[in-house]
């Protein structure tokens, strides 16, 4: 049994990332997570160092299989395009503060815009960048809104982390006057 064509054959079957965990709940006991990510990032190397046609992507602590951003133009021929949606100012706006200030209520957002955010937090919510994180343990137990893997996809980051520090965007902006 080898386990890293195990981990392969979960990555490439599951479309949606997974965990470490997650994978060694479907395995048995006699591989460590530490021993699964190993595996993981051997088979990163091995697609980008032949330049394969899928890699494996890093998003926070999960993995996903997918195809090579080079060959996109190809992929593009044989699937249906699909018309994307550009966001709004106000949207961006909106998922720029959830993504920093995450978890985050709507009542928040509106604070920190200064406008109701209904319209902008549904477009996000419909393209899978926000979703609900839960509720706050106050009156009207208000909804808590956090970015999604879809978002770290989308903007190609890697975990949160590789957001831009908040302070690089107030010296551009006294730059600016």
């Amino acid at each position: 049994m080898n386990i890293r064509n195990i981990i392969e054959s979960i990555l490439f079957a599951f479309a949606d990332p997974i965990s470490p965990k997650d994978i060694k709940n479907i395995l048995n006991d006699d591989i460590t997570i530490s021993d699964i990510r190993k595996e993981i990032e051997f088979l990163m190397k091995e697609y980008k160092k032949n330049n394969r046609g899928i890699q494996i992507i890093r998003l926070d602590d999960k993995y996903q299989m997918c195809t090579n951003k080079e060959y996109e133009s190809y992929i593009k021929k044989i699937l249906q395009p699909k018309k994307k949606k550009t966001l709004t100012q106000a949207a961006l706006e909106t998922l720029a503060i959830i993504a920093y200030k995450q978890p985050i209520t709507k009542v928040e957002i509106e604070d920190i815009r200064g406008v109701k955010s209904d319209k902008a937090i549904n477009t996000l919510i419909e393209n899978n960048l926000i979703k609900e994180a839960g509720r706050l343990d106050k009156i009207g137990k208000p909804i808590l809104y956090k970015t999604t893997d879809e978002f770290l996809k989308v903007f190609g980051l890697q975990s949160l982390k590789d957001l831009p520090e908040l302070e690089s965007f107030k010296e551009e902006e006294k730059e600016a006057y």
